[in-house]
């Protein structure tokens, strides 16, 4: 996995309504944020893993899965496993305050962590920021433009606030048959595998237009864009909106 950047542009957007599971996949506002954080090497993943793929089958959720790495050293190297999921879940325990991350550990909004493994805790978390005011209040659309992936961002409501819009490519759906370890012996279908991060631009709190590539959209297994509040130090903090980006072929 790796960081790069990519150039952004200014302009304007639509917004678009918050209830819509069978909206657009492209142009719905997301109930929430799933990031699952997961090993095939773990022996309480396999339940969070079929949770995150309910949730990833679903247009109102963005639900993304990292698997870490910290637990190769049971046996079994999890195949789609980088020090940089790792990263990522560390850079989310300092920013929450937390003294260990643990697998399944599911994020929410980059706001609160609940047990992966539990559907009431990440339902009841997602309802509990909709209330609060800390869902995902900026909308983005996402459109095919000729050799373009346009994403439109609409401005904040209230106070400005800067965010980077963040871009996670995934594996397509999967099935690994797990050789060694915790798991021995079982076959999980993995959604959503985070494969790269990079950062495509800053937001400022405005209507703005960001732009891709097609060709580098398109040679991966899924894409989502997120709207990420990033602190100083560079650690990954709440999540302001949110999209996903559809494959032709998918």
């Amino acid at each position: 996995m790796t960081f790069r950047f990519f150039s952004a542009l200014a302009a304007a957007m639509l917004a678009v309504p918050i209830f819509a599971a069978a909206a657009s996949a492209e142009d719905a506002k997301p109930l929430g944020v799933i990031e699952l954080f997961t090993s095939q090497g773990c022996s309480s993943c396999p339940p969070a893993d079929a949770l995150l793929a309910e949730m990833a089958a679903r247009d109102d959720f963005v639900a993304l899965a990292y698997h870490v790495d910290y637990w190769d050293y049971l046996g079994w190297r999890d195949t789609l496993g980088s020090p940089e999921n790792t990263a990522r879940q560390h850079g989310y325990g300092r920013s929450m305050g937390i003294r260990s991350v643990y697998t399944p550990q599911a994020v929410i909004n980059g706001r609160i962590h609940v047990n992966g493994s539990s559907r009431s805790k990440i339902s009841g978390a997602v309802e509990e920021l909709n209330r609060s005011g800390q869902g995902l209040g900026v909308g983005l659309s996402v459109a095919r433009t000729g050799e373009s992936v346009v994403i439109e961002a609409e401005g904040a409501k209230g106070e400005t606030k800067n965010a980077h819009l963040v871009v996670v490519y995934f594996e397509p759906t999967q099935p690994v048959v797990i050789e060694r370890g915790e798991n021995a012996g079982r076959t999980v279908t993995y959604w959503n595998a985070v494969t790269d991060i990079q950062t495509a631009g800053m937001w400022h709190g405005e209507a703005a237009r960001f732009e891709l590539p097609a060709s580098e959209v398109d040679r991966k297994g899924g894409c989502a864009v997120l709207l990420q509040s990033v602190s100083k130090e560079g650690l990954p903090g709440p999540i302001l909106g949110a999209a996903m980006i559809r494959n032709p072929g998918s």
